[in-house]
């Protein structure tokens, strides 16, 4: 699946000249954490979220008076960012410029990458600057919600549940060895030794996601070790 599958496309945003309070009113009234910021030129600008309007006068929100020393030792850039977050009252001077955004052909995997290594909810998709929708962790979580109630594959023979199982198992160090999974009747069996209890759970989990498979009967054990007399 790609981006273009899950986004949301009825995208709400706000216009480059919008003040703080008119985002703030439009996150509140549509139930959104974020939302792109349109330039005059009808493209992506920046965006703006919950986080961008956390400490704020208005609220009695703003950050504590730091001391002497903790002034002195931050950075005069980073003083005045947090100024602006505080009292600032046009969006275009809250927003977070560097938009990270996707094209809709990204893979989710990839976006769902960019989300955790950024630390954000939602990433727009853009094409020559234009917003076409948004992804958010929502919509990642709607998309599994959606797999789980996917059409179901015809019965498979038991000898092809097994190979759909080695072909899941290919490749990962901690697998075991192809003569140690069995099905039958639709139940993998598992055998062989593992060495610890993430490597027994990736194993059976693997096994579990394959269509067709009725059960998985879970046989690994700890490998023995015999002291010398």
């Amino acid at each position: 699946m790609q981006a273009s599958d899950i986004m949301t496309t009825e995208v709400v945003s706000v216009p480059i000249s919008a003040s703080v309070f008119d985002a703030a009113n439009l996150m509140a009234t549509h139930h959104i954490s974020g939302l792109p910021v349109i330039g005059e030129d009808g493209k992506i600008a920046g965006m703006v979220s919950e986080g961008d309007l956390l400490h704020r006068v208005e609220t009695g929100t703003g950050k504590p008076q730091r001391s002497w020393l903790a002034e002195f030792l931050h950075s005069t850039r980073r003083l005045a960012t947090e100024y602006l977050k505080e009292h600032a009252l046009k969006i275009s001077d809250v927003m977070t410029e560097n938009v990270v955004s996707v094209l809709p052909a990204t893979p989710l995997a990839e976006v769902a990458d960019l989300l955790q290594r950024h630390h954000i909810k939602r990433v727009p998709v853009v094409v020559d600057g234009k917003v076409l929708g948004i992804v958010s962790r929502s919509n990642l979580v709607q998309a599994l919600a959606h797999a789980a109630h996917g059409p179901s594959d015809a019965l498979a023979s038991d000898e092809a549940l097994r190979q759909h199982v080695l072909q899941v198992l290919d490749g990962h160090r901690w697998a075991i060895a192809a003569e140690n999974v069995v099905v039958k009747d639709g139940v993998v069996h598992l055998w062989g030794t593992v060495t610890s209890e993430e490597e027994r759970r990736a194993i059976c989990v693997s096994a579990e996601r394959v269509m067709g498979v009725k059960g998985v009967e879970d046989h690994l054990g700890y490998p023995t070790y015999f002291t010398p007399m």
